[in-house]
């Protein structure tokens, strides 16, 4: 298999490349949770303090959605806000989620990846220079192009954790 960042035949070249990059970590993403039990996906680590991988997925998810909305130039409808949230929960940690399989949860990231998809077949390359606040409180400012890229490394950033996780899970239960 040969790798590249080629970019999508329905998409501005650069875009392409961009959502490449964001494909290329999801369908990673994928391969690396391939299979988890709910046991470990609900894990939080040797001391019970760590975010789960079901938080983690759920988290991408969400931050992605927001994504796509800005990228689109919406506000997230409430539906989804409700569907998919929230972000953090009142002691600013990612929300408790336990019992949702990684079925289900890489079917919802799915869902989020393939809005994105629609959404950059929409862009042109002169687009990625808009400018769209984000942050808790939208306080914060980055081009959009940033905000695939970000999306992308956000994504491997977090399979680091979960690949943290499927460690000491597999190391605990190697011990049982």
């Amino acid at each position: 298999m040969i790798y590249d960042l080629k970019g999508e035949a329905s998409m501005s070249p650069i875009v392409g490349i961009l959502f490449s990059a964001v494909k290329e970590n999801i369908e990673r993403l994928q391969s690396i949770t391939e299979g988890m039990s709910q046991e470990e996906v609900d894990y939080k680590g040797p001391n019970n303090k760590d975010n789960s991988t079901a938080q983690l997925i759920k988290h991408l998810t969400y931050v992605d959605l927001n994504w796509v909305y800005r990228i689109k130039d919406q506000p997230l409808p409430l539906s989804l806000k409700e569907e998919y949230g929230p972000m953090i929960d009142a002691n600013n940690k990612l929300p408790m989620i336990e019992g949702k399989s990684i079925h289900t949860l890489m079917s919802r990231y799915e869902t989020v990846f393939n809005m994105l998809e629609d959404t950059c077949t929409e862009l042109t390359d002169h687009d990625l220079e808009k400018i769209v606040f984000f942050g808790h409180k939208n306080e914060k400012q980055a081009t959009i192009r940033w905000g695939l890229w970000h999306m992308a490394d956000h994504n491997r950033y977090h399979q680091a954790h979960i690949n943290q996780l499927r460690k000491w899970y597999n190391r605990r239960t190697c011990t049982l």
